[in-house]
């Protein structure tokens, strides 16, 4: 990975950072680091997580289609079981969480066989390289769940992975971005949390970061993106890219 960029002497405040996050018209300073989701992000792997979780789910007596996991992908697994749990009135104790989130982490090793890079991955990274900026990936999921989509990336080297097994809360929560930033060597406002979910915006929003949304893999529109708060709405990575080169240093 790129060594950090200088610092920037006239940093945005938090406040500054909230309303720039509900004014997509605001321009954006470049920044020195970015956050990446990896599952719906980085690889085209939503499909496998949400039919995954229905298998798990469903062998658990809780009858839930695709369509209504599909917007939850991308919080903490835990938190995902315990709400499907609710709203069919059950309650579930830690270990039958534990359980559920391991068994839907089998299911979707089980089915992500091929995964493949979303579209502009490789040119987005290379932006961030040429620019100096640093970067990683930041995902709920823990590290074992996460192997597969890792080598379909065909990086020379693995990149640096901050997973769900590393704080107590997983996104919404902003603690896997914050420890995201403070391993990057950086403040949180000087980086962008780039995801493809609704949990992924407000957990950069808790953070005190620009959130970017990327539409290619994600379960959810880019309204929903925009409406969960993200500062921009991206098509794909490579879009993103040019954005990140042409951003004000």
């Amino acid at each position: 990975m790129a060594a950090p960029s200088s610092g920037r002497a006239n940093r945005t405040d938090r406040g500054t950072i909230l309303a720039m996050t509900n004014d997509p018209t605001d321009q954006l300073a470049r920044p020195d680091g970015l956050i990446f989701d990896l599952d719906g992000t980085l690889v085209d792997t939503v499909r496998a997580r949400i039919d995954g979780w229905v298998e798990a789910l469903f062998a658990e007596g809780l009858a839930v289609s695709p369509e209504q996991v599909g917007p939850m992908i991308g919080m903490d697994g835990k938190r995902l079981a315990r709400e499907v749990a609710a709203r069919d009135g059950r309650s579930l104790s830690d270990a039958d969480l534990e359980r559920i989130d391991k068994a839907a982490g089998r299911a979707f090793d089980r089915r992500n066989e091929s995964p493949r890079p979303l579209p502009g991955m490789r040119e987005v990274l290379d932006a961030a390289d040429a620019l100096g900026l640093r970067w990683l990936i930041a995902t709920s999921s823990r590290r074992e769940q996460v192997t597969g989509s890792v080598t379909a990336l065909g990086l020379e080297a693995e990149p640096e992975i901050v997973d769900g097994s590393h704080v107590e809360h997983a996104k919404p929560a902003p603690d896997l971005l914050l420890l995201a930033a403070e391993r990057l060597g950086l403040p949180a406002d000087a980086c962008w949390a780039i995801g493809d979910s609704t949990w992924d915006v407000r957990a950069a929003i808790a953070a005190g970061m620009p959130a970017i949304g990327v539409t290619a893999g994600s379960a959810v529109s880019a309204g929903d993106l925009e409406g969960a708060g993200a500062a921009r709405v991206v098509p794909t990575l490579g879009t993103l890219a040019e954005i990140v080169r042409n951003a004000r240093a």
